[in-house]
């Protein structure tokens, strides 16, 4: 029997850096974390970090994995890197930062100074498209910084994302991939490479074509180690790189989204729902899809921009019994959380909740916000915790409707991955809302896993990627609807949560207008 072959995979995400250690059948072998600090607020909306702190972070993670003894860095046949998405990140000339990362929770906007002019202008407007580039224009970072910051942007010589940074700490090469290239840049995402010269986003943005670094499909070699990223490490010197894509991206690899009927639900920090086509399809019209795992692969995404980051604020706001009993017994306060939603019926007695606690574009628009509907004096914070969770299925329900209905494909099958994904109550409320088995992937590191595909096949340790998801992906628990549940979220999704934001967006509008919240 020949040895298993060993590939780490690094997953810096929002909450914690983890250094994994799989092998080429999908198993995790070894790993460590390392807890981060989010992000940093010095004013309202924003929120930043230090580059520095990033490397220092997955330096530590690496060290630590090494000194558990159960795997050698001289064993790991090469690596891969997945990050957070849209974690911008200013270089002078010699490749240092020169602020803090922009983190991609920040809500800062550049001002529009004037709409666009000439036949540019002429034809957005035409498309009805002016909220869609105002938007563009407003939270693209770059722009901001070089209204704000004009002394730091003169000095920009590379602006960068996160896993671009991370990759050039690593390697000394100042590449991407494809797969973590999103966000307000001048990225086509139809071809998958970074905009013509003659296209309208280097207009309507800041950055520069030679700010930006060079990008490879995932799977390709994006360097090797360098003496001075194994010694931070102790990763071997030469060591191999292979790009992987962002978390979401390979979330969906992970947990074996290769086809359009496999929808895959991640319950993260961002909640999302993504489907992998080869099929360029706008979810949302003009709205592109991102750039997926595999090369030539899009992810029709929809998303929940706060997600599961409302069961942090639940536990800060309204859980310190939960943390108090956690700390006894040395558990995450989350893993606490299913005995809140087993103590509420389905449907939280009529507690209904609406997670837009962002603006967006479309829906919500700009005016958008949350809402908590139906209290009666029967409620408790355990009825507020599971309308919490049944919001964001009702939310990505109807995410999964407006895929299916844009890209003509059925979704016939739920995959659930993520933080929130831990909790089986979580699982059985998702499966009765949707309506449809929800399937738990084998492991909850199926970002991390995506990304020790890309590995493996970059490598040539599993010929194809579809070779590499039949060895590495398979089902953990499969949890089934209960009927008589399916029919009640089925009224209530339908009757209600479907009519919410129509009903309510005119108040919201008032909101926005009477307090300046959200800005104009």
């Amino acid at each position: 029997m020949s040895q298993p072959k060993y590939v780490l995979a690094i997953d810096n995400g929002t909450q914690s850096i983890r250094a994994l250690v799989f092998d080429d059948q999908g198993n995790v072998v070894a790993k460590s974390k390392v807890d981060l600090v989010a992000y940093v607020s010095t004013q309202p909306g924003w929120a930043e970090q230090e580059a520095e702190y990033y490397w220092q972070s997955l330096a530590q993670a690496c060290q630590a994995l090494w000194a558990q003894g159960i795997v050698s860095a001289d064993q790991i046949s090469g690596l891969s890197l997945t990050t957070q998405r849209y974690t911008m990140i200013n270089l002078d000339d010699q490749k240092n930062p020169l602020r803090p990362a922009i983190v991609w929770m920040d809500q800062r906007r550049a001002e529009i100074e004037k709409p666009v002019g000439g036949m540019w202008g002429i034809l957005i407007k035409a498309l009805g498209l002016s909220n869609v580039i105002a938007e563009l224009r407003a939270k693209a970072r770059d722009n901001w910084i070089a209204q704000n910051q004009p002394e730091i942007w003169a000095k920009t010589k590379h602006y960068v994302s996160l896993s671009s940074y991370l990759t050039y700490k690593l390697t000394g090469q100042l590449k991407d991939s494809t797969g973590s290239t999103m966000g307000y840049l001048p990225y086509d995402y139809r071809k998958q490479q970074w905009a013509k010269k003659s296209d309208l986003k280097w207009t309507l943005l800041a950055a520069t074509r030679d700010m930006m670094p060079e990008l490879v499909e995932p799977g390709d070699q994006l360097g090797t180690i360098s003496q001075q990223a194994g010694d931070a490490t102790g990763l071997p010197a030469g060591l191999k790189m292979i790009a992987a894509a962002s978390d979401k991206a390979c979330e969906v690899l992970g947990a074996g989204g290769i086809s359009p009927h496999i929808g895959c639900l991640s319950y993260g920090t961002t909640a999302t729902i993504n489907t992998a086509t080869t099929k360029y399809v706008e979810t949302l019209p003009f709205i592109p899809p991102f750039t997926g795992a595999m090369p030539k692969v899009y992810n029709t995404e929809m998303m929940v921009y706060r997600g599961f980051w409302m069961v942090s604020w639940f536990k800060n706001e309204f859980a310190q019994a939960e943390q108090r009993k956690a700390k006894e017994l040395g558990v995450e306060t989350e893993q606490l959380f299913d005995e809140l939603l087993h103590q509420v019926p389905a449907g939280s007695m009529g507690l209904m909740m609406q997670p837009y606690w962002s603006p967006g574009v479309r829906q919500p628009g700009p005016e958008g916000k949350g809402a908590l509907i139906g209290f009666g004096d029967v409620h408790k914070r355990a009825h507020v915790y599971r309308a919490i969770v049944e919001g964001l299925a009702y939310e990505l329900r109807s995410g999964k409707e407006q895929i299916e209905k844009r890209s003509g494909s059925k979704i016939t099958r739920l995959r659930v991955s993520g933080g929130g994904s831990q909790s089986d109550a979580a699982m059985q409320l998702t499966a009765d809302i949707f309506g449809m088995a929800a399937e738990r992937p084998h492991t909850f590191e199926a970002s991390g896993l995506g990304a020790a595909i890309n590995c493996c096949v970059g490598l040539g340790i599993h010929p194809s990627y579809e070779q590499a998801i039949e060895k590495m992906t398979r089902l953990g628990d499969v949890f089934q609807p209960h009927e008589p549940t399916v029919q009640l979220y089925d009224r209530l999704y339908k009757e209600v949560y479907r009519k919410m934001y129509q009903r309510m967006q005119p108040l919201y509008q008032s909101i926005r207008e009477i307090t300046g919240y959200p800005e104009q």
